[in-house]
């Protein structure tokens, strides 16, 4: 963040009509300030670079390069910033592709103002915006077809453990796939009897070692390794 403690937000669409709403938005409030806008995907890359925002907020359909590139461009820079995806759907495929890109959160585009302030400070903390029920029920959607379309054979095949589940304990290895429910810290704490303290704690090196961003690439991880499943086709 800022020496002031404002909170510095890319505003990236190619329209220009919501990128205005989106600034309108934000600058009303005193702890968020829009440092720049971006048309495309590259543009956004280059205003990342140059800019250092706190926060992006990262439309996926644009010229030049789309939304998920430019998330995956910006991950991969080693940048702070953490991206919130737009999109129009909640259970649409570009939204999954953002969270395996590395965007921390995703939001419909037609979001309530109150909404998206609260999702820029909640991303900017360092935290995840999981909308629980929500994006599991994206990622179980996704990774759920993603298993019915693999070869039979590749099907049958167990899936290899990831070595670097063996750096957790037992206790980190249930707070993740608690995560992975979709289940607050709050809501972790009262399951296992802890405090949310404690919670944040395990949370922290849980991504500490298995090398996450953040909570939501703790989620995606967890469904993309097998250590959770997808469950009832019906949820």
């Amino acid at each position: 963040m800022s020496d002031a403690g404002r909170i510095r937000v890319l505003l990236v669409d190619d329209q220009p009509l919501l990128r205005m709403g989106f600034r309108l938005i934000l600058e009303g409030e005193d702890d968020l300030e829009v440092v720049g806008e971006a048309s495309d995907g590259a543009e956004a890359v280059r205003e990342v670079r140059e800019l250092k925002p706190d926060v992006v907020l990262m439309d996926v359909r644009m010229p030049v390069l789309d939304g998920i590139e430019a998330t995956r461009a910006i991950t991969v820079s080693g940048s702070c910033a953490r991206i919130i995806i737009l999109t129009t759907f909640d259970l649409d495929e570009y939204a999954f592709a953002g969270l395996q890109a590395g965007a921390s959160a995703f939001l419909l585009k037609d979001v309530a103002p109150s909404e998206l302030v609260q999702a820029v400070r909640v991303v900017a903390s360092g935290d995840a915006v999981v909308a629980p029920r929500v994006t599991q029920r994206l990622l179980e959607t996704y990774v759920r077809g993603a298993a019915a379309n693999a070869p039979a054979a590749a099907a049958a095949t167990p899936a290899h453990r990831d070595p670097l589940l063996e750096a957790l304990t037992p206790r980190e290895t249930e707070m993740l796939e608690a995560m992975a429910e979709g289940l607050s810290n709050a809501e972790i704490a009262h399951r296992y009897f802890l405090s949310e303290a404690t919670v944040k704690t395990h949370v922290r090196r849980i991504l500490t070692k298995l090398h996450l961003r953040d909570r939501v690439q703790a989620v995606v991880y967890a469904y993309e390794t097998g250590l959770v499943t997808p469950s009832n086709p019906d949820y």
